[in-house]
Formats: structure tokens, sequence, C-alpha cells
């Protein structure tokens, strides 16, 4: 869904770059309006969603049934960490109509699954007691949208119903301004995964997504057909990516007990020297420009 969303937005705004494309797609991607792509970015949230903010009311009320409880779990998984658990302590629901809304939103194709692979805690026998803060944890799937531009709207927009239907649109802006680049990021670790997927065609993933536990997190995390394990870790910065962040995400395996066969960084701006002497068939590099490879 995501990867033809991608190609129809490329196919009817043709941007200058491949930065600029998922740039604007994270935000108007399934808007379902024509834009000017050549204006600049807050031009563009003014005068198509902004100024037009009661005409797109109503029609996103039409998807959450007016219901102010709809609404706030959307605008909570927009905002924080997607946990299904925490987006209904956010949303201030019982997580028993959480699941009611969630299941309504999954089945009128707004939201999808993603479900958690992280294993229970195993007790060495019986009557073995776990730490606290292991007993504690919870595991929960994750929720993400299916449409770019509805996380945008419940992520920025939606927060600041009453001030924008007076005209006053600055916290907004404001929160755009501060929150670009890891609202941006999302998209670019969404898009990545369809790039690895792209790249694995003959060795075709049978399980791909992002890793949570207690104590990691992993942007990709994927097994191919033939058994190999793949992790990734993708930077929406407008700063080349160097060795430390290989180290990180080494670090971040050996928490997690994983041991990668292959590596993949996807960086907005490229890698440093450094990173790009080290590429090789276990450590895949990828740019924002390699991201064209998603259009045909």
């Amino acid at each position: 869904m995501l990867l033809k969303q991608f190609q129809s937005f490329y196919r009817h705004n043709f941007p200058d770059s491949m930065e600029q494309l998922i740039e604007y797609f994270s935000i108007f991607g399934a808007f379902g309006y024509d834009i000017d792509i050549t204006q600049p970015i807050e031009k563009l949230i003014l005068n198509t969603i902004l100024d037009n903010y009661g005409e797109l009311y109503n029609e996103i009320s039409s998807i959450t049934l007016g219901e102010p409880a709809y609404q706030h779990i959307l605008s909570a998984i927009a905002v924080g960490d997607r946990r299904f658990h925490s987006a209904c302590k956010r949303a201030h629901i019982s997580e028993a109509k959480g699941a009611e809304i969630v299941e309504y939103f999954y089945k009128i194709n707004v939201l999808k699954i993603e479900h958690s692979r992280e294993a229970p805690p195993k007790k060495l026998h019986p009557k073995q007691r776990l730490k606290r803060e292991v007993a504690r944890h919870r595991i929960s799937h994750k929720l993400r949208f299916i449409s770019p531009f509805l996380r945008f709207w419940f992520y920025f927009i939606a927060p600041f119903h009453k001030k924008i239907e007076t005209g006053n649109f600055e916290s907004a802006i404001k929160l755009f301004r501060e929150q670009h680049y890891s609202f941006t990021g999302f998209i670019f670790e969404e898009l990545s995964m369809e790039m690895l997927q792209k790249q694995y065609l003959d060795d075709c993933l049978i399980s791909a997504g992002s890793y949570w536990d207690r104590q990691v997190e992993l942007d990709i995390l994927a097994k191919t057909k033939s058994g190999k394990i793949i992790v990734g870790e993708c930077k929406w910065t407008n700063t080349k990516i160097n060795k430390s962040e290989l180290t990180k995400l080494l670090e971040k395996c050996k928490t997690a007990a994983i041991k990668p066969d292959i590596i993949t960084l996807f960086a907005k701006r490229g890698f440093s020297n450094e990173l790009l002497r080290m590429k090789s068939d276990r450590l895949q590099l990828y740019s924002a420009e390699d991201f064209s490879d998603l259009l045909h």
C-alpha cells in the first residue's frame, strides 16, 4: 500500500529530488487533492490544509464518526510510541474501548497492526521470581497509519482544533517546525523497509519490520528465505552518518541477543568516507537518492 502511494505521488508531482519527494510525501501522501510541489512546504500546509480546515475537518470527522475518543486515540498513536496500551493511556480510554476503536480503524483501512516479535521472559525454574521491571513489562503490538496525510493531520493539526477553528495557526506551525525531521524520519523508515524488500527479490524476506523489546528498538529486523538475519538503522538528518551509528546498532543487537548476517544503513544525506570504505555485502549503505529504485 505505501509503495503504491509513493509511486502515485511521484507520478502526480515529479519532484526535483528524492529528498523532496520523501519530505512532501510524508505530509501529503494519500491526501487526495492536487498540490503545487514547487511551493515551500509550510506555505503548502497553510494554503492547502489550514486555510481549508473546515472542509477537511468534516471529511475526517466522517472517518472518526465524530467521536472524540476515536480522534483522541488516532492523535495518541500519531504522537506517541505507537504501542497499543500507551495509546489508550495517552487518550484516557480503557483498553477494552481502545481495542474496539482500533478494530474499527483496521477494518476501514486507516490503521494496520505491527505485531510484536518480543519473546516473553523465561524462568530458569518454576519458582524463580523475575525482577520487578521485567515482571511489570508489557509486550504490546504497535499501530501504523496507512495514510501519511492522516498521520500528519492527527500529529500536527487535530491537537490544535480549537485554535485552528478561530484562525490561529501558530501552535500547529510551531510544532511542525520543531518536529518536522523526526516526523519525516518515520516515513523514511517505512520506505527503507520497502527498499529492503526490493533488494531481496531473489532471496525474499519472510519476515520484516521494526523490532522492540523492554531494552532496545531496531528500525529494521528482517529474515530472508535462506535464513539470513538483516538489521537496519534509518536516519533522516542533514548530516552524513558516521561509524558511531554502526557501533550503536551493533550494541543494540548485542543487547537483544541478535546476531545479524547483514547490516543495512539508510541515510538522507549519505555516509562518512570511513563508512563508505567499509561498504560490503555485509554492510549495505543506501542514501535518499537510492530510493529512486522504488519508482520502477
